[in-house]
This record gives structure tokens, sequence and C-alpha cells, in this order.
């Protein structure tokens, strides 16, 4: 969940236009700020920009926040935001009431901030939470904002994309259109703060401090150094955080320690058992590339479409990192270019989908999926997502580090490698910046050259020959990984990556470059059960599997096609011990060991990577 994203990127530059154009004579919108009242007495800051030149009554178009929704312009100001409005510029243009809001418990509203607050309402209609407080200011706001049409949308990014989808529970009659962008859903399947459980140290630890060191701002966690894989490297085991840092302060890092395993805690906070259906129109929103919540609109979407009777469930996926669609162009990310300005054609996108729903302008008529295709770079539009007419193939591990479509034929191949804790697999070139810190280079992480690892000792590659001819994947990758380890727990981590040609004619930098379309981590210990972790059987092979998410790429041709795996990541992935520790966060320094790990690749145990093959 981000730091900077739609809100506070838009504030502040609608601040900055307010400082250098007071003096322009067309003044779009009026500031004014209010504390609404929620059912139980508590008030919540809000921010409502009007438009001055409106025609007609507008729609509201809401968002919600944990990162501070006010700007430092006086209210009744009127400001110039047409130009600095990111990517509601279109919007702004023509006639919305926007809404910010502080959640409870953040900067200038009262209450206590709890993260991810489940829906405590649909079990106990005394209880409060984000479904009943967007309710409770949508009412207010009907009520006291003049010039409204009376009705409302409501959309966000990471966090304020989480409260997007909340609202749509239960909603008010007047909000008609909700647009979750990259959400997360559950914490620990697949979203920020572990993956397949395994435990996202880095942006664990940064990002408890960064929303609940202090409830009226955001704060950096103050290292004492810039590069940071050494200093998590000597952090040691994960109970040091609390007696050297934290010293049990922070409720969320509490909560990491006291539930490694998929318990009632983590469940009940989950909008897979609390939101499985859309009440009203939904679009999720996500990038190919996010590296905090890849998971959550893509999971999500899954599974509300299952009961999407009055098909009100929409999906959209294009090349992007956390919150790309935002930018002014979204055209390239790291050194991988998608040949044109996808943010903008997702904002006319998000225009038309607001415009519909809030002000009956168009023709309704919305793809299933709008999907992105790298490789070839160009928009697809789909009637069900995943496509019905991809065939499934197997890309299999191959002796001798190769890889293909035909199963091994030997009997006993296995590659094995030695993993060790004290040496881990970085999970990006070093240095490795503060993640929201100055010069970090966390946001194009995932399209980084695996060239910086492919050369260890500790991770091993198969490649297969080059292509003949284009290779069209479209859907969900899943990983079965036969594997065996001397260890009683490893983590192991699946890449699918697309080698360019060693000389890549139309960009010579770019030779040989080794892009990871899809990757993902499965902690061992819950090969079998994410609720109930069992340890390792040494040397005993055992089949792994791994979602490795949805994808829509062209494999082209001349370009080669690797399956990478390895059994560290860090500090994004905390250190397994490779020794089973009933919780992780209490293991000793002595509990760390060097394992080997074999993956099979006989016609017995054949590890492979199931791809849906397209036509």
């Amino acid at each position: 969940m981000h730091k900077i994203k739609s809100i506070v990127l838009i504030l502040s530059l609608l601040a900055i236009s307010h400082a250098n154009f007071a003096q322009d004579s067309i003044k779009a919108f009026t500031k004014h700020t209010y504390m609404i009242p929620m059912r139980d007495g508590t008030k919540l800051f809000t921010m409502v920009l009007t438009p001055n030149s409106a025609k007609q009554p507008c729609p509201f178009l809401i968002q919600r926040t944990p990162y501070g929704a006010d700007i430092p312009i006086p209210n009744g100001d009127s400001i110039i935001p047409i130009n600095y409005m990111g990517s509601l510029q279109p919007m702004a243009k023509e006639g919305y009431i926007f809404v910010f809001q502080d959640m409870r418990g953040k900067f200038k509203s009262e209450g206590v901030f709890e993260m991810t607050r489940p829906l405590y309402h649909l079990k106990d209609k005394t209880k409060t939470d984000e479904s009943t407080d967007a309710y409770d200011a949508i009412e207010w706001l009907l009520k006291n904002i003049p010039n409204n049409n009376g009705k409302a949308g409501i959309n966000g990014v990471s966090y304020p994309g989480y409260l997007a989808l909340d609202a749509s529970v239960d909603p008010h009659p007047a909000l008609k259109a909700s647009s979750p962008q990259a959400s997360p859903a559950d914490m620990f399947l697949g979203d920020d703060f572990h993956h397949n459980g395994a435990f996202r140290l880095s942006y664990g630890l940064e990002y408890s401090y960064l929303v609940e060191n202090d409830a009226k701002t955001n704060s950096d966690f103050p290292f004492p150094q810039y590069d940071l894989y050494n200093w998590y490297l000597q952090l040691g085991s994960l109970k040091n955080v609390n007696e050297k840092y934290y010293h049990n302060r922070l409720p969320s890092w509490n909560d990491f320690t006291k539930h490694p395993n998929y318990d009632a805690f983590w469940q009940k906070a989950s909008t897979f058992k609390s939101i499985h259906k859309a009440e009203i129109p939904m679009l999720h929103v996500g990038g190919y590339f996010d590296q905090e919540d890849l998971n959550g609109p893509q999971e999500q979407y899954a599974h509300m479409e299952k009961q999407d009777a009055t098909n009100k469930n929409f999906i959209l996926l294009g090349p992007w990192n956390h919150g790309g669609w935002e930018g002014a162009k979204g055209d390239s990310l790291g050194k991988i270019s998608f040949g044109s300005n996808t943010a903008g054609w997702f904002h006319v996108y998000e225009k038309r989908w607001f415009d519909y729903w809030l002000k009956g302008i168009g023709d309704g008529i919305f793809a299933e999926a709008n999907c992105f295709q790298t490789g070839s770079n160009v928009w697809k539009s789909y009637s069900s997502w995943p496509v019905k007419e991809a065939s499934m193939q197997k890309l299999y591990c191959q002796p001798n580090h190769r890889a293909g479509f035909t199963k091994p034929s030997t009997t006993n191949t296995s590659i094995n490698y030695i993993s060790d804790p004290t040496h881990p697999v970085p999970y990006r070139a070093l240095p490795i910046e503060a993640t929201y810190g100055e010069g970090s280079r966390w946001f194009p992480w995932q399209t980084e050259d695996q060239r910086f690892v492919s050369t260890r000792p500790d991770v091993v590659n198969f490649v297969m020959d080059s292509l003949t001819e284009n290779l069209t994947v479209t859907g969900k990758i899943t990983a079965h990984l036969f594997a065996s380890s001397t260890g009683t727990d490893a983590d192991f981590i699946v890449k699918l990556i697309d080698v360019y040609p060693n000389f890549n004619q139309s960009d010579k930098s770019m030779s040989g470059y080794e892009l990871p379309v899809t990757m993902e981590v499965l902690r061992g210990r819950f090969r079998k059960s994410f609720e109930t972790p069992s340890p390792l059987i040494p040397e005993k092979a055992e089949e792994y599997v791994i979602d490795l998410h949805m994808i829509n790429h062209i494999f082209l041709k001349g370009h080669k096609i690797m399956i990478q795996i390895q059994s560290s990541w860090f500090p994004l992935i905390d250190r397994n011990p490779q020794k089973f520790i009933p919780n992780i966060f209490e293991a000793n320094e002595n509990d760390f060991t060097k394992a080997t790990q074999t993956i099979y690749c006989n016609s017995s145990l054949a590890s492979y990577i199931e791809l849906p093959v397209v036509k």
C-alpha cells in the first residue's frame, strides 16, 4: 500500500498550482473542509472541492485515505487544479465534486486507526468500519453540499483502493460505482505483508512504521545507512525488531509476530471472507508489475466473478507498477518500453466509466476485461478473464539446465544448489534503498534485468532454445515444482523470464536482457495448508504448487524463455531459517542453517510451469 499515490500527489500539486497561479483569472474549484460525524459520533476530516463553473448538478467522486487529505490552502479559496489533477484531470474538466477524506485515526480525523479494519458491521450492526464510514459520509454530503446530482462514485489506489472496495459492501443507495485500484485483498496470501505465507520483511517493517509511528503524519524509519542489504542482514532474527526498535509499540508489527500462520486474525481481515459479489458496478484495476498489491485486484475480481449474475464486475490490467496508471504517460517501466501512453489511455477509460454510472453519459458498453498485452504492446479486450481460448501447455525444467515443452525422459535427473541464510540472494541489485527513501528503485524493480543473479551458484536457470515464432501466453501461470531439501523448511522462488536476443536489433542496450514476466515465492511449511504449517521431511521430494498470477504477454520470435529458481529473496522476504520453527518471528540465531535444495527434472518427477497458450 503506497505511501505517495493519487491523493498525496494530486493534492501536493494542487498546492503548487495555487502558489504559482494565485492571480490567474480562471478559478476552477473552491475548497471547503468539514468534520463529518459518523454514526458513533466520531468525526472525520473531509475536504470538498466544488467546481465553480458547473452548469448543472454534479456527482461526487470520493477518495478516502490514511495518508492525509488536506492541502495548505485556506477554506473558501478558489484554486486552479485542472492542469494539476493527475489522473483525475479529464473528470476535473467536466463537472465533478471531488471529496477527499482522512480515515479514522489518521491525520485530522478522530478515532483510532486499525490497519485493514475488518467489516465488523456484517456480524454486529452496532459496529463501525470502512463501509459504514463511507455510507455515513455520503449521507452527509448529499444533505450538506449544494448542487449535487444525488450520485456518488468512489475510487482510489492502494489503501484508498481498499477503502473503495469496502465502501461497495452494503453501499449507500447513492453510491453508484466503485473502482478499487491496486487494492490489497488478503495480507497473508498475496499482498503487502506476506506472499504465500512468506513474510515481506523490508516492506512490513517500513510500512508499519510509516502509518503507525505517528497518527498525524507519515513517518520514515530512521535508518542509519543508505544501502540496507547489510542492515537487514545484521538485524538477525525478527524478534530483534521489537527488542531493539519498536518495543511492542506498533500494533501491526505485534500482529505479525503473534500470527505467523493463516489464522482467524488474517482470515477475518481478508476481503475474500467478506466481499463476495458486486453490489454496484466494480472496476478492478491492477498492474502486471505491481510491487505491492499485484495479487489483490486479480484475485478479488476472480472471487467476485463467481457470483456476478448481474454483470457488474469488471477488470482492467496494464503494464504498470503500483499505481503506475496515475502518471502522465505510463509508456515505460525501468528499461522496458510499452510503446504508447498507457496511462493516458486509462485516464480516458476511467472518465468514460464514471461518466456513465454517475451522469448517464455514453452507451454503458464496457468489455469484461481490458488487458494490455506486453511484448506486442497493444490493448486487448476480452469477454472473459482469463480467456477461454487458451490451451494449457507445460514448459518443463529439463536436464542440463534446459527448458522445453517435452517432458524429460531421463529417470533420475536433478539439479541442486546450496541455500545459505547468511548469504541470501538479493531481490534486486544493490544498493537496497529505503522503500520510500531518496533515490529508491523500489518502484520499477519487478522489471529489473535478472542477470544480476543468474550466475550465482544458489540460483538455477532452465533456458529453452530461441523461439522460431511468437508465443502468446494469456491467463494464469502456475508453477509445479518437484523439489526436496536437506532442511525442515525452505522457500522456493520461481520466475518466468523473457530473455531478449543476444543482439537486440531495435535497441542494442537491451541485448540479452532477462525480463521477469512474473515471479512468486512459496514458503515450504505452507505447501499443504496455510492454516496448519508442517515441517519438510529432509530429502523427500514433494510437489510445490505456486500461483504466478495473470499475465498477457507475447514472447517474440528470437527470444528465449527461462525458468529461474532460488530459495531466498532478501530483504523483500525474510530469511527462512531452513529449520522448522513454529514461529519464525521467535527464531534464534543458531536456528539459521545451510540447506541443499534439489530440483527434480526427470520422467517421474518433472518440474514445470503451466502456460495458457493462445494460438
